[in-house]
């Protein structure tokens, strides 16, 4: 473990926010470019973020964070707590820092030129070597926890595709079981998996799917909206088929449902961020009884283009017809749907603040997962009415964004 850092580290660190606030984004950009270079830890990264730009400005916007906060720290546990995890599901191992850390100091001493001064870069040296270790100890917890559970596993475990079904025209589902028929770790509804998948002729991409079916020590389900330039959901869409292996991570996320449920819940969603909330909603239906789920206000709302992406739409109807949940769902693109279903209203247009803070209870816990945009307007218009930040849980797809580093620190 670094040393804790001294008052001189932390005032030289501070006093370069400005610099990372006009430079951060072309320090990432290089330090990536650095890292990239070596393909034994490209094959880390997921390759679609760095072609948008995502993981870079995610990273500057998480390095300025960390130099706006370097004397209360304590304000970044949410950040470090969703890092670790991201980290673990990715197998990120101890001696994969150091690459990091020279990719990242060489970037600072290149864009800054002269003024990354020797106490300039001794200072990032020591806060980068800092965050390091409290990244790897909280890492270590996690695979060890993952390890020693019922089930749990570490590293890569094979897994095998039972099943897909078509929930819409634009989202597939995947069941997966263990190929060794052993027992899996029961997941905690809303975390997501990680996955190490070969596609020919573009070698080993990463990424991470929502599970979206309830806990269970059987296995998992995904469901994976198809992207028109999706390199990875293009190819489960057309060549994962039942029988298909894959590598998969044991479960992680901290986007959860708390224990007991003591307060009402709205689980609110556009496009494919439904997926973490079919699990949610399972369980709570499942373990509570439906009257009891409808008497605590469980609230489902969610914004689709049109009845034909809707997905899992059957299901939530038909759990809103036996009173287990409310359901309202907006369609923006389209017609709604010819048929309408007890406890479920059909909307026209697209999900509003307005609506949202007139039509969900007062004192309601906000589970919000969808497009960066709708987050941005929903999180920022739910503080804005007044909602404390103890009441807003968030999951962000991708790498940690604006929505997470500036409106979600919670």
């Amino acid at each position: 473990m670094a040393p804790q850092l001294d008052d001189t580290t932390r005032a030289i660190i501070t006093a370069c926010v400005p610099a990372l606030e006009a430079h951060g984004l072309d320090i990432t950009r290089e330090m990536y470019a650095r890292l990239l270079a070596d393909p034994a830890i490209s094959a880390l990264f997921n390759r679609s973020h760095q072609k948008n730009g995502e993981q870079p400005t995610a990273l500057a916007l998480a390095v300025l964070m960390y130099a706006r906060n370097i004397n209360d720290l304590g304000k970044l546990g949410g950040m470090v707590e969703r890092i670790a995890e991201k980290h673990v599901g990715l197998n990120i191992l101890p001696e994969h820092y150091p690459h990091v850390g020279t990719a990242l100091l060489g970037a600072i001493k290149h864009v800054l030129g002269d003024a990354a001064t020797p106490e300039i870069m001794d200072a990032w040296a020591k806060g980068y070597q800092f965050l390091a270790d409290v990244l790897i100890n909280r890492e270590a917890q996690l695979y060890t926890a993952n390890a020693d559970a019922p089930g749990g596993w570490t590293g890569w475990r094979a897994f095998t595709i039972r099943n897909r079904v078509a929930e819409s025209e634009t989202v597939m589902s995947f069941d997966l079981e263990p190929t060794d028929g052993k027992p899996v770790l029961p997941h905690k509804p809303g975390q997501y998996l990680s996955f190490n998948i070969t596609v020919p002729e573009q070698g080993s991409q990463r990424r991470n799917y929502s599970i979206s079916s309830a806990p269970s020590q059987k296995g998992y389900r995904i469901s994976v909206r198809r992207q028109p330039e999706g390199l990875v959901s293009n190819w489960l869409y057309d060549s994962a088929v039942v029988g298909t292996e894959l590598l998969v991570s044991a479960p992680a996320g901290s986007f959860i449902l708390p224990t007991p449920v003591a307060a009402p819940i709205v689980l609110l969603s556009a496009g494919v961020g439904l997926t973490p909330f079919q699990s949610m909603v399972d369980t709570l239906t499942a373990d509570i009884g439906a009257q009891t789920s409808a008497a605590s206000g469980l609230h489902y709302i969610h914004g689709t283009h049109s009845a034909q992406t809707e997905a899992f739409g059957p299901h939530i109807r038909a759990l809103a017809a036996k009173g287990a949940i409310k359901a309202d769902v907006f369609y923006s693109h389209g017609p709604l749907p010819a048929e309408q279903t007890a406890g479920t209203t059909a909307h026209q247009g697209r999900v509003t603040m307005e609506w949202v803070r007139a039509n969900t209870a007062p004192n309601a816990v906000y589970y919000i997962c969808g497009p960066e945009g709708f987050m941005q307007d929903m999180i920022s218009g739910l503080k804005a009415a007044g909602v404390p930040e103890n009441r807003l849980r968030h999951e962000v797809f991708g790498p940690a964004t604006t929505v997470e580093d500036t409106l979600c620190a919670a």
